[in-house]
């Protein structure tokens, strides 16, 4: 209980220090970061450096299906991209499009706007060429190589929050996946291993709360270096030890896409409301976090108003949302008339 309680404060007052301009490297102070440098510096060298350019999973899914075309943005870092993948239908992007056009029988244009190896300050720029294309929903991966490479966090949760609010402003429903418990990754040896599991986890509950409080929704990434790839190491990382192979990218899109599809406004009639049989509730925004961080797939939503004041804020709905059955993936059309849509389309 009072491990759970420091962990609820820690993601507070970091996500606070975001808020508010505070100044400090992160909850874990100055010398553990100048240690994190010291081995992620280690562990970059063991891990490599990533040249390959992932395929572009940019275009039309759905092909056959009726419009109006659903319109999604993919943002963020290379786990995003699907580095370390050779076929288009093995990136994230090619999966959440084929998912969210099968569940929601419709057209799906989906446009990358990832870059390997970004950054949370890379993610201004992404916004910048994405907005023109009016998504109508933008999906983020982004963090880990804000902790590998010790950026303060801080910095990391006010950029990230300003980020979801520069959409929001703009009508897009934006879902984050957050940043992914990186203590399982083979190249990181002690001490390492267990201050990138403190960080990436602190940071991910930060993530969600500065999200949350910006308009947005997100969904824990846990799962996707946690303890199944622990357990499945040679199925689910890819050659380098560091980023997911295609199974584990197809793990990473089956917790994407139902919130994508909450989003949107496509879920049944059942799944709109908590379910306390799964868990499901309303809870401090805090305290979701902390849970959230620590379990794969789990989604955080803003809490409606009954008050008529802002649509979000301390209290928070957390979702166990049904993974569905993973479909056929499809290849993207690069022609909009391919997918029955107008040339002018996109």
């Amino acid at each position: 209980m009072v491990d759970a309680v420091g962990k609820v404060s820690a993601a507070r007052k970091l996500a606070a220090a975001a808020a508010f301009g505070g100044g400090g490297l992160s909850v874990l102070g100055g010398t553990v970061y100048g240690l994190l440098r010291t081995e992620a510096a280690m562990a970059c060298r063991a891990i490599g450096e990533a040249v390959d350019i992932p395929p572009d999973p940019s275009g039309w899914y759905g092909t056959g299906r009726p419009g109006p075309t659903l319109k999604i943005a993919l943002l963020g870092d290379s786990g995003a991209a699907g580095y370390g993948v050779t076929r288009v239908e093995d990136t994230p992007g090619a999966r959440i499009a084929s998912g969210v056009a099968e569940a929601a029988d419709r057209r799906v244009y989906l446009t990358s706007f990832t870059v390997v190896g970004a950054e949370t300050r890379n993610l201004d720029g992404q916004i910048s060429q994405a907005l023109p294309l009016e998504p109508h929903v933008a999906v983020i991966v982004i963090g880990g190589n804000d902790v590998t490479h010790g950026r303060r966090l801080t910095e990391s949760v006010r950029r990230l929050r300003d980020a979801v609010r520069r959409l929001r402003e703009a009508g897009v429903e934006v879902i984050v996946g957050t940043c992914p418990d990186l203590g399982t990754v083979e190249p990181l040896a002690p001490p390492l291993k267990q201050v990138a599991r403190s960080l990436s986890r602190r940071l991910a509950a930060a993530q969600a709360i500065a999200v949350v409080e910006a308009g947005g929704r997100t969904v824990s990434l846990a799962s996707i270096l946690g303890p199944e790839f622990k357990q499945l190491p040679s199925l689910l990382f890819g050659p380098d030890r560091f980023h997911p192979s295609a199974a584990g990218y197809a793990r990473l899109a089956s917790v994407l896409v139902p919130p994508t599809l909450a989003a949107l406004g496509l879920v049944p009639e059942e799944e709109r409301s908590p379910e306390p049989a799964r868990g499901e509730g309303i809870m401090p925004i805090a305290h979701a976090a902390v849970a959230a961080a620590r379990t794969p797939g789990v989604e955080i939503e803003p809490q409606p108003s009954t008050a008529g004041g802002v649509p979000w804020g301390r209290f928070v709905q957390l979702r166990r949302r049904r993974r569905r059955p993973e479909g056929e993936v499809e290849s993207p059309s690069k022609r909009p008339e391919d997918a029955g849509e107008p040339a002018t389309a996109g």
